[in-house]
């Protein structure tokens, strides 16, 4: 594959990555881990294969995620993940460097925006571009923004939750708060700690948090097992959770979103917020699809809200979409080249 002016878009995710290449869609979508060897510095596994190594390694072995929060904490190691992702989807014999859109939080500062640019361009990308997650999950979740009506998207990921009124192509009102999926699993780790005595480790938060967790009370109460140390014994020990326990640890994360949501309607100009109550709110992100979320935002908003569909991969095809709509974004999207200008 020579990769003759091939353009994607990535969305470039705390807990994963995913890649849309224009014409065919979605190609790639991996967990934001790489593992290196402390010794060598040598690039043993990316993605899914170094997820599997989280909390699992020895000594000279260490399994990093380079984004925190939605921005970049570890700048090598972005580059060198996503060096590893553009050469897997577009392959390493290209004639021209591809052009590439990613996405970024709303609420990211000049200097979070020129380190995505930068570690981009490092990877292999030609002209960089970055547009603002909630902008992109809209695109992705087939709203047209560019018409003069309020359109509101939630967008919750692994590393924040992106509050955004969108019209006219253009963000009009946004909150971007540092709490979502990552949030969601410390407080199970938390409430587990504080309530059992037990000692579990994020996967483990995590399977709790996708098969019981809970947002809103629900009709009919579940059940799963835990495995974890025991903080008094020392020793394995496993428990049973239910639906309800996991309710009680999410509520203070949860709380926090809704509180977002309702902080944002009430900045919200008084036409676009008549255009939202009819229209409804919109959520998209791995975030959003824990159990319960939407009805108490419902609930606490008095709006219908409803899960975009593919809900997961709405903000990486809203990326890649919106290469055919540079014309109507350039306003609200900053690419490599308007920042080499501005060195």
């Amino acid at each position: 594959m020579f990769g003759f002016g091939t353009e994607i878009g990535i969305d470039l995710g705390t807990a994963s990555v995913l890649v849309y290449i224009k014409g065919k869609g979605i190609v790639l979508q991996e967990p934001s881990v790489v593992a290196i060897d402390k010794n060598t510095n040598q690039l043993l596994a990316v993605g899914e294969e170094a997820r599997r190594m989280l909390g699992r390694t020895p000594g000279n072995i260490v399994a990093i995620r380079p984004l925190k929060d939605g921005v970049i904490s570890d700048y090598e190691v972005t580059e060198r993940m996503l060096r590893y992702f553009i050469h897997k989807t577009c392959g390493r014999r290209r004639f021209f460097k591809p052009k590439i859109i990613v996405c970024v939080p709303s609420g990211v500062t000049e200097v979070e925006k020129r380190a995505v640019i930068d570690a981009t361009t490092e990877a292999g990308g030609g002209t960089t571009y970055l547009i603002e997650e909630p902008i992109a999950a809209a695109i992705g979740a087939g709203i047209d923004i560019s018409k003069p009506d309020g359109n509101m998207i939630v967008d919750i990921g692994g590393g924040t939750a992106d509050i955004a009124v969108i019209s006219l192509g253009g963000i009009v009102v946004s909150e971007s708060i540092k709490v979502a999926g990552d949030k969601f699993d410390e407080a199970i780790v938390r409430y587990m700690r504080k309530r059992h005595n037990l000692l579990i480790g994020e996967r483990t938060a995590e399977d709790l948090k996708v098969n019981i967790g809970t947002a809103y009370p629900r009709s009919q109460i579940l059940k799963m097992e835990c495995r974890g140390r025991d903080l008094v014994s020392g020793l394995p020990k496993t428990i049973t959770v239910t639906s309800e326990e996991m309710l009680e640890a999410l509520e203070e994360p949860v709380t926090a979103i809704a509180d977002a949501v309702h902080a944002v309607l009430e900045k919200t100009p008084p036409e676009l917020a008549a255009d939202i109550s009819d229209r409804g709110i919109v959520m998209t992100g791995g975030g959003s699809l824990l159990h319960g979320l939407n009805q108490l935002i419902e609930k606490r908003t008095g709006i219908p809200t409803y899960i975009a569909e593919d809900a997961i991969s709405c903000v990486a095809k809203g990326t890649g979409m919106s290469l055919e709509s540079l014309h109507i974004l350039e306003k609200s999207m900053i690419s490599s080249k308007s920042f080499s200008r501005l060195r």
